[in-house]
């Protein structure tokens, strides 16, 4: 019996170290008062709509955003980060959709360490920008061979397993670089544009999921359809 008890312990012990390191937080934009239980402060007027899915925050791609003051993915040496979301048709070029943004801990200042998932127009679509840097190391996964229709859904995914950062549009590769990026330190958050308010999004956000851990791509995030 006691060996039982303590094989028993064994097992609740190393399922906790598991789901520690696989731990998620999920991000629903069904208000702008707050994202994942974090308050956020709303820049402009972005709005709450009901859409197809169910609620989502509308941005107008001209001075709408949602900040938030925390970094969800800081203290990861690997990742998922995963958003929900619908451009509009009507958008810039060059948008910058969802930024991870790591501040200097002795100053508060932003510094180089980022991530960011953003989109370009071409030809009538959109085609998905990847950028993670870290410690000096960074990629850039951008590849407008593949592009996608503007004012329907799609969940965009970056993953990162230590090695190597891969990015994809539904389940669907869209493109990998080899590349050794550290933990990124704590920091903010913008939604709907560059932390520094540029390149505002046009379109509307359902949700965001952060992994602790690099998912294979049959445990992304489900769109609301397939749940």
């Amino acid at each position: 019996m006691r060996r039982l008890r303590i094989f028993g312990l064994g097992l609740s012990l190393a399922a906790l170290c598991a789901s520690a390191a696989g731990a998620q937080e999920l991000w629903r934009f069904d208000q702008t008062a707050s994202l994942g239980g974090h308050p956020a402060k709303a820049l402009g007027h972005p709005q709450v709509v009901d859409t197809e899915l169910a609620k989502a925050v509308q941005f107008n791609g001209v001075d709408d955003a949602l900040m938030v003051d925390v970094h969800p993915l800081a203290g990861a040496a690997t990742w998922t980060w995963e958003m929900i979301f619908r451009p509009d048709a009507d958008g810039a070029a060059a948008q910058r959709v969802f930024h991870l943004q790591v501040r200097d801990p002795a100053t508060g200042a932003d510094i180089a360490d980022r991530m960011l998932f953003e989109i370009r127009i071409v030809k009538g679509q959109w085609c998905l920008d990847s950028f993670a840097t870290s410690a000096g190391q960074g990629a850039t996964l951008l590849n407008c061979d593949k592009l996608h229709p503007l004012g329907q859904w799609a969940r965009v995914t970056a993953v990162y397993d230590g090695t190597t950062l891969r990015n994809y549009v539904g389940s669907e590769l869209q493109g990998e670089a080899a590349v050794k990026l550290a933990p990124q330190g704590a920091g903010h958050a913008s939604v709907g544009v560059r932390i520094n308010l540029v390149n505002y999004f046009k379109g509307a956000i359902y949700e965001a999921r952060f992994t602790r851990s690099a998912l294979a791509v049959g445990d992304f995030l489900k769109m609301p359809a397939e749940r």
